[in-house]
């Protein structure tokens, strides 16, 4: 529930959040792109008047999980007033049923979860019958980790996918792999291995 004083705390948490991105940032490997990080408040589940704060302490990219969801918020008088340069990503599994709602979304700026060839092709096909200036941003989605409770694709079928939608789908704009790692991973022990095999299926 919205109460009084949270928007200080909204703007004491983010502020928090990036000097932690930022720490991390600078001890990167040299050999790594200097691309400066962004961060995806993921607003599922909370009100509009919390997407609104966040954005009125500067916050601009929020992740939704559920299509209905992000409908609904994408499409709030309140929001569309208040947060005219809101950037939405879809962070969650995309059903077939769902995609025409999903390109009908005001302000949807990416689609970070195409796990199939047949997903690509249907989302290009809806984004292009929409008839947008733009092509639609997506990335692809890989399974690191091999875990049977998270979506996404091999790696070893990640490069396939990613030519199909480079030369096959005009709608869409790759822009990148997502995935998840390992929940609860020790850094202690090194960097990621999920992590490392999304940078090697490159």
């Amino acid at each position: 529930m919205w109460r009084a004083g949270m928007s200080q705390e909204i703007g004491k948490a983010l502020a928090s959040v990036r000097d932690k991105v930022q720490h991390a940032a600078a001890g990167r490997p040299k050999s790594l792109p200097a691309v400066q990080p962004r961060l995806v408040a993921v607003s599922k589940t909370k009100p509009a008047d919390m997407v609104i704060e966040a954005y009125r302490h500067g916050q601009r990219y929020f992740g939704e999980n559920y299509v209905q969801e992000l409908v609904e918020k994408a499409s709030d008088a309140n929001i569309l007033s208040s947060c005219p340069e809101i950037k939405w990503h879809f962070i969650g599994h995309l059903q077939k049923h769902h995609i025409n709602k999903l390109v009908a979304v005001p302000n949807l700026y990416i689609l970070e979860t195409i796990d199939s060839v047949k997903l690509a092709d249907k989302v290009n096909a809806s984004w292009q019958k929409k008839g947008s200036a733009e092509k639609l941003k997506v990335m692809v989605q890989v399974n690191t980790s091999s875990e049977e409770s998270k979506h996404g694709l091999s790696p070893s079928d990640t490069v396939e996918l990613v030519k199909h939608i480079q030369e096959k789908c005009p709608g869409l704009e790759f822009i990148g792999l997502m995935t998840i790692g390992s929940y609860g991973y020790d850094l202690a022990q090194g960097p990621n291995p999920d992590f490392q095999l999304l940078l090697n299926t490159t």
